[in-house]
């Protein structure tokens, strides 16, 4: 039986990083860049203004107050977007906006406030000069040219995801759009006669297919586009046909047909499109698994990963096997999940020497976690799933965990009641 990591050490052997394309910045969330951004010229493109004010001389202000103003005269204004036409000379001072560039001559802005601009307004006077009420240091409220980026600056190295931090600084650097390694279209296939689909009245024996809607979930979440297949059902025309539509993405996922009492008729029809490993993984859920590479068109070789049947089992073992597939073929490296201690609250029982993997709601009470179990553990019981935002590890080799005891969760999401 494979270790959890054996497990994905072989999936992530077999699945290739996608090619990059020319992706417009809008569409770029969430991709790897697939090369350095390079800046043609600084930012900020020239010295320029920290505040709406006047640009004045730092010699022309030394020890003004509001006791003793230095009054300037006022030669001009100047706005974002304009260029300045003059310059600075001693005892005079532009009014300025906000990211103006810094006209010649002077070297200091200051903001209107600690001038008499409003007094005068309200008194009705003219603002051709100004009285600056607080010295200020040379360089005071100018933000230099080139401070944030260098002409030349590899600023955004290949590799990086983008967020929408570096989409900014992308758009700073004039770029529309970027390299980056594109989103892998994911197939998915549940398969199995006693399924039917949400929308229909319940037939008798059936129950509606879950699976394809928590894996597609899981693919959006996590970056990529799911291909919802539908159900094939037990016979060879049905599989076939089905596995010929996911043989035309990136990846596929099957849930079911994966364990020992499953029809041998899955195994064979998938064995006829390629080479699948079918395992036992030492987790619980999701112990049976089988993975390897479809036959594709054109001599494509297209991963597959068969999930097991049971809801909560098909969930974690995407999580644990999945997700990191879905994320290198997104060109990522950084594969875990956050991972907190946090202190159980209930029991974890582990009856086979297998790695649990617990649902659990995790709480922050000041700097501590909580971690509880949401109820019953059975892989058929899905509302178990949706209660929870992480996996509590129970390990291989501990029978049983105890309230009071430190336990490591696999963060599934970081919820609104301050657990991040």
């Amino acid at each position: 039986m494979l270790s959890v990591e054996e497990a994905r050490e072989k999936v992530l052997a077999l699945v290739p990083v996608l090619d990059a394309r020319d992706t417009p910045l809008l569409e770029a969330l969430g991709l790897t860049l697939a090369e350095d951004a390079n800046a043609a010229f600084d930012i900020p493109p020239w010295d320029n203004s920290g505040q709406d004010g006047y640009a004045v001389r730092a010699d022309d202000i030394a020890g003004a107050s509001a006791q003793r103003p230095a009054v300037l005269h006022v030669t001009g204004y100047l706005a974002a977007g304009q260029t300045p036409s003059q310059a600075v000379a001693p005892g005079e001072a532009l009014r300025i906006m906000t990211g103006a560039p810094i006209p010649p001559g002077a070297d200091t802005v200051v903001p209107f406030e600690e001038t008499d601009e409003l007094a005068r307004k309200a008194d009705g006077r003219a603002v051709d000069h100004i009285a600056i009420l607080k010295a200020l240091p040379k360089g005071g409220n100018v933000r230099l040219r080139g401070e944030d980026v260098r002409r030349g600056e590899a600023v955004l190295p290949r590799g990086v995801v983008l967020r929408p931090g570096e989409l900014g600084v992308l758009a700073s650097l004039g770029f529309a759009s970027v390299k980056a390694v594109r989103r892998p279209v994911v197939a998915v296939l549940s398969t199995g006669d006693e399924l039917q689909q949400p929308g229909q009245p319940l037939a008798p024996g059936r129950i509606y297919d879950s699976n394809s809607y928590s894996i597609a979930g899981l693919i959006e979440k996590y970056g990529g586009i799911p291909l919802p297949l539908g159900i094939a059902r037990d016979n060879l025309d049905s599989l076939n046909g089905m596995l010929a539509r996911g043989l035309e993405a990136d990846m596929l996922i099957t849930s079911a047909g994966v364990s020992k009492g499953d029809y041998d008729m899955v195994k064979d029809v998938l064995a006829e499109h390629g080479e699948i490993a079918f395992w036992s993984v030492r987790m619980r859920p999701a112990k049976p698994l089988a993975f390897g590479v479809l036959r594709g068109p054109g001599g494509r070789r297209v991963p597959h990963l068969g999930l097991p049947g049971n809801p909560v089992s098909a969930m974690v073992a995407f999580e644990e096997l999945g997700r990191p597939a879905l994320l290198k073929m997104m060109g990522r490296t950084k594969l875990d999940k956050p991972t907190v201690e946090a202190v159980l609250e209930d029991t974890i029982i582990n009856h086979d020497g297998r790695r649990v993997y617990a649902r659990a709601w995790v709480t922050r009470r000041g700097d501590t976690y909580y971690a509880r179990t949401t109820g019953p553990q059975g892989s058929n019981i899905l509302t178990s799933m949706a209660r929870a935002n992480g996996l509590a590890i129970c390990p291989e080799d501990t029978p049983r965990m105890g309230p009071g005891e430190r336990v490591k969760v696999r963060m599934l999401d970081w919820d609104e009641e301050g657990v991040y």
